[in-house]
């Protein structure tokens, strides 16, 4: 199947053969496809392999079959998005956690938006623990993992901002004492539900929240980015 102008994002990159690369690429209206980038570590491929920077937006064409697609040809779409430092490494955290998280050629409505709209965040040097935090959140709406963020998972009564609560993956929020493991003041978990950013407490709360429920979702697993990103 040929795919023509797919806008599309290089997520990971690595060696395929002597002068190939394998990539894993999240399109708007495919999901991820791997994608074999035939010679593109040679001489002659420079200029091509040049355009498949990370973060980048891309219009790509491709040529699938079976698993893999090749690629035939791919250029930027829009002006060069790069990002440095901190927003780098938070981009990386992005990327890994698509590729762990979503299966090949399994489009999910709002993955692709969800990760642009996040990149165009860290590139506009908006706060990149918040910006991880929403990016988390959406996607896991996206994949079919909505977090309850709006009442009690035993009783369906709205959460109380004062009170305390411990987040179950399968269950939502339940009640709990303030000096329970992992608990979460109501008022966090509607900051994060309402797009507001929470107080430095609230914020370092909720990224240990959402790293128990990607956890869960990974069958138990982690992603190496936690280990470099320092507060986020």
């Amino acid at each position: 199947m040929r795919i023509d102008q797919q806008p599309a994002f290089v997520l990971h990159a690595r060696p395929y053969r002597e002068t190939s690369l394998l990539l894993e690429c999240l399109t708007r209206d495919h999901g991820r496809i791997g994608v074999i980038a035939r010679g593109v570590r040679s001489e002659r491929g420079r200029a091509l392999r040049a355009s498949l920077e990370p973060f980048q937006l891309l219009a790509m064409d491709l040529l699938l079959r079976g698993e893999l697609a090749t690629l035939r040809s791919a250029e930027p779409s829009g002006a060069v998005q790069r990002l440095a430092a901190d927003a780098g490494i938070a981009g990386l955290y992005l990327n890994e956690l698509l590729v762990r998280l979503t299966g090949r050629q399994d489009p999910h409505t709002g993955v692709f938006d969800t990760y642009a709209l996040a990149l165009s965040r860290l590139a506009a040097g908006e706060p990149a623990a918040w910006t991880l935090r929403r990016f988390e959140r959406d996607l896991l709406a996206a994949l079919g993992y909505a977090l309850v963020l709006g009442h009690e998972a035993e009783t369906g009564l709205p959460l109380e901002p004062e009170l305390s609560y411990r987040y179950r993956v399968e269950q939502g929020p339940q009640r709990c004492q303030p000096t329970a493991g992992g608990a979460l003041r109501g008022a966090w978990l509607a900051a994060l539900a309402g797009d507001v950013p929470p107080d430095a407490a609230g914020q370092q709360a909720l990224r240990g929240m959402m790293r128990e429920v990607i956890r869960f979702h990974l069958g138990g697993g982690e992603l190496r980015s936690w280990h470099v990103l320092a507060g986020s």
